[in-house]
């Protein structure tokens, strides 16, 4: 991955400007009926964003669910109430403790715009890629790991990558992109966000820096589309109207 400079880096660059895979319809995830509204079926082929998953059995596989078992077993109340709460809230009020009340999107259209347009196409590369890689989620293996959002006819193969940690960093780029005076607390957040999912028992630690991989490369293409790019000037437009950042069109 060339692109995948330091995450600081690119935001604030951002600021200025195949194995064949079974597609299980049964293991699809969330998201599975939407359909991509920026970005290409060809811009999110999950055989050239990602590495495979570790196979099941393999020895990094297991030391991957040892790592899981691990942090499962050992949370804190605190932290496991964390990670129930994040398990419930898949959208960008995920974000909210970094943001503040004046960050209301109903007040703030043209932003709500951009952030849907990320949530939309987050989740359909998030769900394709689980249907290409097929990984069984850490409780198939170890029953002793109760997820948070478990359920008894839940489709195991839907680890890699996370939907959840998709959203929180392809969400808090953009948002770190256009807010730059709060883009290390953002990102913080989506880091947190995102390793909830360990904490729950729900995905592997390399299903989060899966995400984590993901999410910036999506947001980076999302940014080099003329159309969104137009949408996110706009919105930073919008913030600083609003108080919410100081940061000014490009070229003004």
């Amino acid at each position: 991955m060339n692109r995948m400079l330091p995450i600081l880096a690119l935001v604030a660059a951002a600021a200025l400007i195949s194995p064949a895979g079974a597609a299980d319809p049964a293991a699809a995830a969330p998201g599975r009926h939407k359909v991509m509204q920026i970005l290409t079926p060809e811009q999110i082929d999950p055989a050239l964003l990602l590495p495979p998953p570790y196979k099941d059995g393999s020895d990094l596989q297991k030391a991957d669910l040892a790592r899981v078992e691990q942090v499962y077993h050992d949370r804190s109340p605190e932290r496991r109430a964390q990670a129930e709460w994040d398990d419930k809230h898949e959208s960008v009020e995920l974000f909210n403790t970094v943001l503040g009340p004046k960050f209301a999107l109903a007040k703030l259209p043209r932003t709500a715009k951009v952030i849907g347009e990320v949530d939309n196409d987050q989740a359909v590369a998030a769900n394709i890629a689980k249907r290409y890689f097929l990984r069984n989620r850490p409780w198939a293996i170890d029953p002793s790991l109760v997820a948070c959002d478990y359920k008894p006819n839940a489709a195991p193969l839907t680890s890699y990558p996370s939907g959840h940690a998709t959203l929180s960093y392809s969400t808090g780029f953009i948002l770190a992109a256009l807010m730059p005076e709060k883009a290390q607390a953002i990102l913080a957040r989506a880091k947190e966000y995102a390793f909830s999912r360990v904490v729950c028992g729900a995905h592997y630690e390399s299903d989060i820096e899966a995400s984590h991989v993901l999410g910036t490369e999506l947001a980076m293409m999302l940014l080099e589309n003329p159309a969104f790019h137009a949408q996110f000037e706009a919105a930073r437009e919008e913030l600083r109207a609003a108080g919410l950042t100081t940061q000014v069109m490009a070229g003004k």
